[in-house]
This record gives C-alpha cells, structure tokens and sequence, in this order.
C-alpha cells in the first residue's frame, strides 16, 4: 500500500515538472526533508519522563531535550531519521550518572520536538544551540543522519568539538538521499532536478556541498565509525570513504545488515570506546570487545 502512494505521489510530481515546475519543486523539497512521525507509546514517554525535561527554540522549531545524570563528563546522543531520543534507553541506562551527564534531544520534526521538516542544517542549528548551554562535550554519539550531522556541525562549528566521536551508520553524501528520493517516488530526472535546486535556493548550497568525507577532513579529534558490513540502507563503502578522510579514526564492522546496530556486542565497544582513557587506543578496546574491526 505505501508503495502504491509512493508511486501516485511520484505519477503527480512528475506531471506538475512538465505543467507547473516552480510548484514541483517547492512540492518535492517539502516532501524531501518531511519526516513521517510514529506514534509515541506509553514506554516511550515514561522514558522521556525519566530525564531531566527542558526545550528551546531553533529554526522556527521548539526543540525537546533531555538530560540523565548529574556527572562532570557531557555525552551528547543523536538520532537518526524518524527515530527520536528514546533509540538509546539502553545507552543511557548503562552510563553512570555519577559520572556522566547525558544529553539527547528529538530533532526537528521528530518525537516531541515540533516542526513538519528536517535537514541536516535544521538538526545542526539545533545542537548548536543546545551545546551553548552544555559547555564543553566528552563525546559525542550519532546514527545514520545523526552520526552526519555530528560530523557537519564539529566541522562547521570546531569550537564545539568534543573529545572523541562516534558514528553509527551513516550515509556519505547527500547525493545518496536524493538517489532514495528518486528510486522510491519513481521520478523523472526533471522532477529531481527542480528538487534539488530548490534545495540549493533553500539551504543555500547545493546537495553535493554536504559530503561527510569531505567534513571529516577537518576533524582533529578521535571518532570511532561503526558499520554493518551489508547494511541494506547505508552501504559500507560510506564508512570506509570517512575512514579514509579522517585521519584520527578507527574503523569497526560488524557482519550482517542491521542499519540500526542495537546488539549488545556493538553497544559494548561504543560504551568503551566512550569511557576509556585517553591513553586506550581504540583498537585494543574493540578487540577486547571480540568485535570485527574494519581493514
């Protein structure tokens, strides 16, 4: 049934490219950047419940944030598309709140936070904003567009860096989303095109400005990438271009396709990679982990 919209949409954008462009691409950009929010359950909320509630305000948006612990050692978490805070109950639970404190927020249009659109400079204004009022970040964690974001923003925003970074899955360029785009509305290279530059006349740059390769260049602090080996959504070769790019990163694979990397095996060798002192290399920490470690 999804697939049916899908194509009736895509049928309509391509029309509307041929009889009304400017219309097609307001209308594709929209549909582009517009997340589709799931239901918040009870279990969601008494997570949510649980932190320390607070908002503010970017991008036209009202931003829901959340804190867990009172520790001197920031930890900044980032969700990736249509997911929100509650993706890292598990992480916030094994964190000691002595310790740490904890910070994650729902970004635009996603969970609790209000607004119908994200991209990526949307989520990075947002977490600009909330590290204003945090102060200096031990670490940072982010998956799939979350773990991009993080990279665009300390690249865009170095002051704000933290001390090391970890990124779960993510997609490489902002090229890759617009190919999805495409595949799954079924659209004309027109219709794309009139999207895109919409993009351009919006954001300000064009979709092959945003390449996490590129950003990660500039990054002169240690991060850890994480990837499955046959992700379905986010292809591999992603983590091995960033590896690439960014000279004080470690690599770590793990076999199978699960984009969304929640096994007991992989959150082990983020939380010691996080936790372990500067003098631990991350190699000899994933490999006491028992996890497979990218060439």
């Amino acid at each position: 049934m999804k697939q049916f919209i899908s194509i009736i949409i895509g049928q309509y954008l391509n029309l509307l490219a041929i009889t009304v462009p400017r219309r097609a691409a307001k209308m594709g950009f929209a549909l582009f950047c517009h997340p589709f929010r799931s239901k918040l359950a009870a279990h969601h909320h008494a997570f949510f419940d649980s932190a320390e509630k607070f908002s503010f305000e970017s991008g036209g948006d009202t931003i829901q944030a959340y804190r867990w612990g009172r520790g001197r050692k920031n930890v900044l978490l980032l969700h990736g598309w249509q997911s929100h805070a509650f993706r890292w109950k598990k992480y916030v639970e094994a964190f000691d709140e002595s310790e740490y404190s904890v910070y994650a927020i729902d970004a635009p249009g996603h969970g609790l936070s209000t607004g119908k659109a994200m991209t990526v400079p949307l989520y990075s204004q947002a977490i600009e904003k909330l590290l204003a009022g945090v102060g200096d970040l031990h670490a940072a964690i982010g998956h799939s567009i979350g773990g991009f974001t993080a990279v665009y923003t300390f690249y865009r925003k170095p002051e704000l860096s933290p001390r090391k970074l970890v990124v779960m899955a993510a997609p490489g360029e902002a090229q890759e989303f617009f190919q999805f785009f495409k595949t799954t509305l079924g659209l004309t290279a027109r219709t794309l095109k009139l999207t895109a530059e919409q993009f351009e006349k919006t954001i300000g740059h064009p979709p092959g400005y945003f390449s996490a390769p590129f950003f990660a260049r500039h990054l002169d602090f240690p991060g850890l990438i994480v990837h499955a080996t046959h992700d379905a959504e986010t292809p591999v070769e992603n983590a091995r271009r960033l590896y690439a790019a960014w000279r004080k990163a470690e690599l770590a694979l793990t076999k199978g396709s699960d984009h969304n990397l929640r096994s007991p095996e992989v959150m082990k060798q983020v939380l010691a990679f996080v936790e372990a002192g500067d003098t631990t290399s991350v190699a000899a920490t994933a490999n006491a982990n028992k996890t497979t470690n990218g060439e």
